[in-house]
């Protein structure tokens, strides 16, 4: 049977390119998400977890926490010289500046490692510091304010206002780390990079490096037993990549929402491999029960068949799956390569596990043994005479169907609850399986609605005269078949839909939540001098400014926990202008107030009167108290400040800035603006940089996603023309007896691609509705806990996708429409 097994391979070659390009696409979609989930890591280590990328152990006491645990000196001493660690690195950061009158430059100034291998840049040019009068500066910088190696820095800053001069030894990579683009980085000696920090708030991590041979876990629990006997059992230890994660959940209030949504593609890519190849498969081992039962009825057994049938399907697997795995590995990287070619992206960095490689093949080959063997038990079950009789159809109304709705039923009815308790809740690895169960439920009861659906439409190709009606009644004659082709096309377009409908409610959500916390693009203080409307013009008319307006200052108020705040008064209309979060609506009898704010209402007191409030807290912590312009009015202006006081509240401008700015086109931005309003550089701040630097990993991330619709779209592609080509095959004697009895050539064809049509559009719509739903309320489960998920259906992609299930049907039913126009009717009745 070996020898039979490979002579079906050989001699029907053609049949197994269909079965084995659907393998290969569903394995190189598998592969492609298993992929893209360790490259998102590795990229995100290049930005996010930059600042510890080379470290093995990173010690932490900030995160999560109210009251952060103090990393100090002690803490250093009690691990640095413990077995199995190579080096140390005590990271201090501060902040000073260079530079007089408007060239001041605000730098971060961190400090280099004595071991430094775990120094988290690149050196482009020179060497690191190694003695306190000498410093590191990054490339960008450099270039922005004509330093080189030799030059000369006069540092001043931090809680002491310390001076240093400083010589640059070295230039060094922009960083990644979106917290930290933008902002000029000055590297320097421990000792001196201490002098502009808050020594009482301890470092920020110590990072350790092991030695060769030494084990993450075994050392880290040492390190953790060390610590704990020194009485710093709250020091949290972690590896680089728990590190990494650690800090992406503190964007998300603890949850490692990437890793969810990743997780949920796998799984999504697992369900489509098992239904792509399994619909597929099942359809060609169908196709050849007559000839199965033939080997049967002259000697062959059970077993023999069986083992036939899987022979094929192992050798179908194993080379399709191989195929698969390097063309998913080579789509991710040609997605990686070019993001590496834009300077924004340049972290997006390509990471192929032997996890993913292994998954990939094991689950092609298994599916495609698995979904030949559920047809070829059935071809053996039965007599080999009664399997040479046409097979009975599964409908409702036989046993098989009976138990098939039921089941169908009861999945979807399941699915559907679990989906929507992990919308409701917020919780994905609830919704994930709720979604994989009531689709499988859907498709269970496919041969129930789908005929019924394709028999109401197919009344609009009535009036297309025989070829019309026949394409009617042909398509919903043999309710499996129809189903089997829709189901393919169902499982597709569900899969890019959902994509696209979860990508845009994703992108969407997200915008709002970086709105939230960052809802000023810029903002420039008076300093010495107060901003008229004019200067709004002159900041408005700068490349690169969407709007700015003018916000004086109103009043004061006082807060029960933060104290004192000056208030500034902006018209609602303006607000609409550069305020980003489309919550924060300012009203008159409110206050908006930045977040950490208690309480409930605060009284405004100005000139002449004061005014009590109702308090809207905002999502930014660094926002300015605002009033309504009228209410700022009623106060009579603020109250006058002695010509001795050492502060003098001054008005501000406020920027919206366009979209699409990079971080060196707004580093560019605040440059100019400083310039035109002939102010020190650092008095122009805002969010507009940190948010562009976290929208550009969000880009980078989704982009590289987007490379899984490019696969879904030639999933659904390939199932309706592998499922639609064999259907027309397989009614060649059908095909032969209409043109027997006069239809033409030119009307078996219409007829036949009509009938494409007519099951490709049901199927789409279905699919469209379906992937929406789930695209929505799979965003909501993953990003409902941090980030308030509102619905958004890009339109005219859905509009693409029906087009293109429309043109697949069409287009897969040409070549076979044409084989069987040109088979004469009588060699046509003849064939088998």
């Amino acid at each position: 049977m070996l020898q039979v097994a490979l002579a079906q391979v050989r001699l029907n070659a053609r049949r197994f390119i269909a079965v084995s390009l659907a393998v290969m696409i569903a394995v190189g979609f598998l592969t492609a998400t298993l992929v893209i989930n360790s490259s998102s890591k590795a990229s995100l280590t290049q930005s996010v977890g930059e600042g510890f990328r080379n470290a093995d152990l990173v010690l932490n006491g900030n995160l999560y926490r109210a009251d952060p645990v103090v990393l100090n000196e002690d803490t250093v001493d009690v691990v640095r010289d413990l077995p199995g660690v190579e080096g140390s690195y005590a990271v201090h950061r501060g902040y000073a500046s260079f530079g007089t009158g408007r060239d001041t430059v605000f730098a971060q100034v961190n400090s280099i490692p004595e071991y430094t291998p775990l120094f988290p840049g690149d050196v482009i040019d020179g060497s690191l510091p190694v003695s306190d009068g000498e410093v590191a500066v990054d490339s960008d910088t450099a270039e922005r304010q004509g330093l080189s190696k030799g030059s000369v820095l006069n540092l001043t800053g931090g809680p002491d206002e310390s001076a240093a001069q400083l010589t640059v030894t070295a230039l060094v990579a922009p960083s990644n780390d979106p917290t930290s683009m933008g902002t000029p980085q000055l590297y320097a000696a421990g000792a001196t990079a201490a002098l502009f920090a808050n020594t009482e708030d301890g470092f920020d991590t110590i990072q350790l490096a092991l030695a060769d041979g030494a084990k993450a876990d075994e050392v880290r629990a040492t390190v953790e037993q060390e610590l704990s006997a020194a009485g710093m059992d709250e020091v949290v230890v972690r590896t680089a990549p728990e590190q990494t994660d650690a800090v992406v959940a503190s964007f998300t209030n603890g949850e490692d929402a990437l890793t969810l949504i990743l997780l949920a593609f796998a799984a999504v890519a697992v369900l489509v491999c098992a239904l792509v190849v399994s619909n597929t498969f099942s359809v060609l081992v169908a196709q050849r029960t007559r000839e199965l039962a033939l080997l049967r009825c002259i000697g062959a057994e059970r077993s023999q068949i069986r083992r036939s049938v899987l022979a094929e399907a192992l050798i179908v697997g194993i080379v399709a799956s191989v195929a698969g795995v390097v063309a998913a590995v080579a789509l991710v990287g040609g997605i990686i390569a070019y993001l590496q070619t834009i300077p924004e992206s340049g972290f997006a960095t390509l990471a192929v596990s032997p996890v993913s490689v292994v998954v990939g093949l094991l689950v092609g080959v298994l599916m495609t043994v698995l979904a030949a063997l559920v047809p070829a038990r059935a071809a053996t079950a039965v007599a080999p005479l009664a399997a040479l009789r046409p097979a009975e159809d599964v409908r409702a109304g036989t046993k098989r169907g009976r138990v098939r709705l039921i089941a169908g039923l009861v999945l979807l009815a399941v699915g559907a609850a679990l989906l929507a308790a992990g919308a409701m809740s917020a919780d994905l690895l609830v919704a994930l399986p709720g979604g994989i169960l009531s689709f499988v439920g859907v498709l269970m009861c496919a041969t129930l609605f789908v005929p019924s659906l394709v028999r109401t439409v197919g009344s609009l190709a009535a009036p297309l005269g025989v070829p019309g009606k026949l394409a009617a009644v042909n398509a919903v004659r043999n309710p499996q078949r129809t189903s089997a082709t829709a189901s393919a096309l169902l499982i597709g377009v569900t899969l890019v839909t959902m994509m696209m409908t979860g990508a845009a409610t994703v992108r969407t959500s997200l915008d709002s939540m970086l709105a939230g916390e960052f809802p000023v693009d810029v903002s420039v203080t008076g300093q010495d001098r107060a901003f008229t409307a004019a200067d709004a013009d002159t900041a408005r008319a700068v490349e690169g400014v969407q709007d700015a307006v003018l916000v004086p200052v109103a009043g004061t108020t006082d807060t029960k926990d933060w104290g004192a705040y000056d208030v500034y008064a902006l018209d609602p209309a303006d607000a609409a202008k550069v305020l980003q979060d489309s919550n924060l609506v300012l009203a008159d009898d409110t206050i908006l107030m930045p977040q950490g704010v208690k309480d409930e209402t605060l009284t405004v007191a100005g000139a002449t009167s004061s005014v009590e409030l109702k308090v809207l807290v905002s999502e930014d912590k660094m926002l300015r108290p605002l009033i309504t312009s009228d209410t700022a009015a009623a106060l009579g202006g603020p109250a006058p400040v002695a010509d001795s006081a050492d502060y003098v509240p001054m008005p501000q401008l406020w920027l919206s800035v366009e979209d699409g700015l990079t971080t060196g086109a707004l580093i560019d931005l605040r440059a100019e603006l400083a310039e035109r309003l002939d102010v020190e550089e650092y008095t122009v701040n805002g969010s507009a940089i940190e948010r562009a630097a976290y929208e550009q990993v969000i880009n980078v991330l989704l982009m590289v996603v987007t490379g899984l619709l490019g696969v879904a779209v030639v999933i659904a592609l390939v199932g309706v023309a592998n499922t639609l080509s064999l259907s027309v095959l397989e009614r060649t004697r059908e095909s032969s007896l209409l043109r027997a009895l006069g239809l033409t050539r030119g009307q078996l064809r219409g007829m036949l691609a009509l009938e494409a049509v007519l099951i490709a559009g049901v199927a789409a719509l279905m699919g469209s509705v379906l992937g929406s739903v789930y695209g929505w309320l799979g965003a909501q489960s993953a990003l409902g806990s941090f980030a308030s998920v509102a619905l958004s259906l890009p339109w005219l992609q859905l509009l693409g996708v029906l087009a293109v299930a429309l043109l697949a049907g069409l287009a897969a039913s040409v070549l076979p429409a044409r084989r069987a126009a040109r088979l004469s009717p009588v060699a046509g009745l003849a064939a088998d």
